[in-house]
């Protein structure tokens, strides 16, 4: 009866929000002119608003005009004002919240502001939308009839001077509802744990005493979550612990390389996975099909989207900037926003293609740094995820981890790209596995197969195999246990590299 009741109430609320949804897919240029009049006009009193002249702007040519672009050095005299205390700054009032970020695990740490409009009409907005287009695309679905398990970051709300600084997922937990303790875990004070192995202990002991019917989390993570769980139980796969399990919803990093693992830890042709797009900055896109691959771009969460084409991508000197209206399906772009946090025309370092127009879904492609292109192979990551996949899949491997960087030419020496790889299941055939991972990726990157064609600017990579929990000692080393932190799989220098090269060899 209680379990038919939040099922209809659900199901109601949720049939609801899809036909607003349904307005912005049907009208997305007007839905973004909307959006930014919107931010503009709020702002319009801070100092960030007076400086570039806000009340003047009328439309999206004069605003590209009047503000330039940014990225996180130019607004940080800005945020460090605002986690001082200081009201109306970059976005109207006092942002009381900063999610700690370093992108990936760089050393310098950035501070995102995050403001009470963002966590609701964006942030949770996204949470709840994710689950409307899943009840949608599955209305048999049971996943209320259970808990969803939560993986978040590790580290708690820290007072900053007039400011709380945690990861993202801290922030959300922080200012979660009293009732979603109802239908989530674990408890708020174990997700807030600052210990990420005391956390995941905590966790896995509070979720083996509920019914799970959904996941939540970074794929890397919650699969080291989940392997200890078989560890502990002695079961062969997660359905003899929870069997009315049914969705995963994931992001954070591309879930490609790990899809052969999940599939044996849920072996039944009904598993869901669902992918998301949720930043620091902001929550961006959702998978609102059954089939996986692109994301719809939410349109109307209080962010206004410009695109740079990497071909002329300069970071903030780049004058090539387009709205969403002048975008190319299967072009690169990197992606440019304007929140409801007061991060404007800000360079989020995440590049994108379109996958459809009509309406608006992408694919992440990979990051503005995090690239190949020593020889002129413009590698990027959705080339290596899709190569490192096939490989695996032709050598019946299972992938964990993995990161490359270039061998840089010497006098008498080409070049060439090297590999170093963990293995949940390492492939039959090593050396097999190496010259498959080669082809594929020359299969998937025209201008990498050229430079390779006969040797004659590339060798043939350099593939090493990582010892067990490399990548996890790693980030432990560096103090980027959990969350969404994760090892750039791709570098134009080497110094990630050699120090997992180095620390391969210790035991």
């Amino acid at each position: 009866m209680q379990i038919g009741f939040i099922n209809s109430i659900a199901s109601w609320w949720f049939n609801k929000r899809l036909s607003d949804l349904r307005l912005f897919m049907k009208n997305p240029v007007n839905t973004q002119e909307e959006q930014l009049n919107l931010l503009l006009q709020r702002s319009r009193f801070t100092q960030f608003g007076k400086k570039y002249r806000f009340k003047n702007i009328r439309n999206i040519p004069k605003y590209q005009k009047q503000v330039p672009l940014n990225n996180y050095q130019s607004l940080w005299p800005y945020i460090d004002q605002m986690m001082q205390g200081k009201p109306d700054i970059l976005w109207p009032g006092k942002i009381k919240w900063f999610a700690k970020s370093s992108g990936t695990t760089g050393s310098k740490s950035k501070f995102i502001p995050v403001s009470e409009e963002a966590l609701e009409f964006n942030h949770f907005q996204g949470v709840k939308d994710a689950l409307a287009f899943y009840v949608n695309n599955y209305p048999d679905t049971k996943i209320f009839q259970g808990k969803t398990l939560k993986l978040g970051g590790s580290k708690q709300l820290l007072k900053f001077d007039q400011a709380y600084v945690g990861d993202l997922s801290a922030i959300m937990i922080d200012n979660m509802p009293f009732w979603s303790n109802l239908v989530t875990v674990p408890e708020k004070k174990t997700a807030l744990l600052p210990d990420w192995e005391v956390k995941l202990d905590k966790i896995i002991e509070e979720a083996l005493k509920v019914q799970l019917t959904g996941l939540a989390g970074v794929p890397s993570w919650m699969l080291m979550l989940l392997q200890e769980v078989l560890k502990r139980t002695g079961k062969q796969h997660i359905l003899e612990v929870w069997p009315d399990l049914e969705v995963f919803f994931h992001g954070g990093i591309s879930f490609a390389p790990y899809k052969e693992a999940y599939q044996k830890l849920f072996p039944k042709e009904n598993f869901h996975y669902l992918e998301i797009y949720n930043a620091s900055e902001g929550f961006f896109a959702l998978q609102d099909q059954k089939t996986a691959g692109e994301l719809l771009l939410m349109l109307n969460y209080g962010v206004f989207y410009e695109f740079i084409p990497m071909n002329a991508y300069k970071g903030i000197n780049s004058t090539e900037i387009m709205p969403l209206k002048d975008v190319q399906l299967d072009q690169n772009y990197a992606m440019v926003i304007s929140t409801n946090s007061g991060l404007w025309r800000y360079i989020i370092g995440d590049t994108v293609r379109f996958t459809s127009l009509k309406p608006y879904r992408i694919k992440i492609t990979g990051r503005t740094k995090h690239y190949i292109n020593v020889f002129g192979e413009e590698v990027i990551i959705e080339n290596t995820d899709k190569a490192i996949e096939q490989a695996a899949k032709q050598t019946n491997a299972l992938v964990k981890e993995y990161t490359l960087a270039p061998v840089f030419m010497q006098t008498d020496q080409k070049g060439a790209h090297e590999w170093i790889i963990e293995f949940d299941k390492t492939p039959d055939d090593f050396e097999k596995f190496k010259i498959l991972l080669d082809q594929n990726l020359q299969s998937v990157n025209s201008d990498y197969e050229a430079k390779r064609y006969k040797n004659m600017t590339l060798k043939p990579p350099v593939v090493h195999q990582a010892r067990p929990h490399l990548f996890y000692d790693w980030l432990k080393q560096k103090g980027k246990l959990g969350g969404q932190n994760k090892v750039p799989r791709l570098s134009n220098d080497r110094k990630i590299l050699e120090e997992l090269l180095v620390l391969n060899q210790k035991v």
